[in-house]
């Protein structure tokens, strides 16, 4: 009989010739079933899908006060119309509305936010089309973390 430690206890229990191994190979399997439930689980729910626009903000976490760029990129289409980007905290609030000329509008249009000062932002792009309804939303965070300056 092979010996094997228990990982709940700490002494050896005894099993079967060739048990040690099927008891390997066992916990492998089942490591390896969890993390691909846990990369599935993590996945984006459009993944695959074309995005219409993708937001780029940096930096995610910075001092105060702080200078953000923010990129968005958009798909070219004829129905797009406006981007509007807002930089939003509980004690702040910023935004930038830009008009599109539809499929021959740059695909990625920059904004500065300058000088925002701490707290947990939420940065949202906002895609409008011809008739003004939302085409897409796309949402980052950033923390913009107090600099203790002048304390």
């Amino acid at each position: 009989m092979a010996r094997a430690w228990c990982t709940t206890c700490t002494h050896a229990k005894q099993l079967p010739q060739g048990a040690a191994r099927d008891y390997d190979g066992d916990a492998m399997k089942v490591r390896t079933f969890l993390v691909s439930v846990l990369m599935l689980a993590t996945m984006p729910h459009h993944a695959g899908a074309k995005d219409r626009m993708t937001l780029k903000v940096s930096p995610a976490v910075c001092f105060a006060p702080a200078n953000l760029v923010v990129r968005a990129t958009i798909e070219a289409d004829a129905e797009n119309r406006a981007v509007e980007i807002v930089a939003e905290s509980d004690d702040f609030y910023r935004s930038s509305t830009i008009q599109l000329d539809g499929d021959s509008a740059p695909r990625t249009n920059q904004f500065e936010f300058r000088s925002l000062p701490s707290g947990t932002y939420e940065v949202t792009a906002v895609l409008y089309g011809a008739t003004g309804h939302e085409r897409a939303t796309v949402r980052q965070q950033v923390n913009v973390i107090a600099s203790g300056a002048g304390h």
